[in-house]
């Protein structure tokens, strides 16, 4: 069986840092686990300071749903807050080879 990766690259607003984004996750970190087809999420910081926010779905139609349902279900989410929205690039895409445990 295929998975599918989602993929967020993201810079956070104006003076805040990683604690903070984490922080501000945790009602996100909840519901994103209940979702259909959620396996992980992984967050991490580029040495740009980037934040690179993965999360692994049985399908990308699994993460397309729940990108969808995240802006509306979870939009009062503090997490919104802690990011740039000028600076967000987005991607979801199938995986076709994997090698290793997830």
């Amino acid at each position: 069986m295929s998975h599918a990766i989602e993929m967020t690259v993201l810079r956070l607003a104006e003076g805040l840092a990683i604690d903070d984004f984490i922080a501000a996750n945790a009602d996100i970190n909840a519901w994103i686990q209940q979702q259909p087809g959620f396996i992980a999420r992984r967050i991490c910081e580029r040495d740009d300071g980037a934040i690179v926010d993965i999360v692994i779905w049985q399908t990308a139609k699994d993460g397309h749903r729940s990108a969808c349902a995240i802006m509306t279900e979870m939009g009062q989410s503090p997490v919104h807050g802690t990011i740039d929205h000028r600076a967000v690039e987005w991607t979801i895409a199938t995986v076709r080879q994997a090698i290793g445990s997830t």
